[in-house]
């Protein structure tokens, strides 16, 4: 059987309630369609690639911090769901953010 909680208030839910939402986030670098020519679409992609991590293992530099793409799930309450719905970024969070005068 799952157990499904709420991702931020930590509250059980049940797997078909009408009170969970499931929020699934997608991270990608932007990409212009429009910018590719003849010459980046007839290169091996895989051919590529291979040389890439090849030369990247012979300098020992380190792969970046951050990976291409992520995915990510969430299950959150009623109450959890309609404060991310309100301020999915929560820029009103940041905002409230007071610094005192030193």
């Amino acid at each position: 059987m799952l157990h499904f909680s709420c991702d931020i208030c930590g509250k059980t839910l049940a797997a078909n309630s009408p009170h969970r939402f499931v929020i699934k986030v997608e991270a990608y670098p932007a990409k212009n369609p429009a910018a590719l020519t003849d010459e980046d679409t007839d290169v091996d992609q895989v051919e590529e690639m291979a040389q890439l991590l090849s030369e990247q293992e012979e300098s020992g530099d380190e792969l970046p911090a951050f990976p291409a793409c992520k995915k990510q799930r969430f299950d959150m309450c009623t109450y959890c769901y309609g404060k991310y719905a309100a301020d999915p970024l929560g820029r009103d969070r940041l905002a409230k953010f007071d610094f005192s005068e030193n």
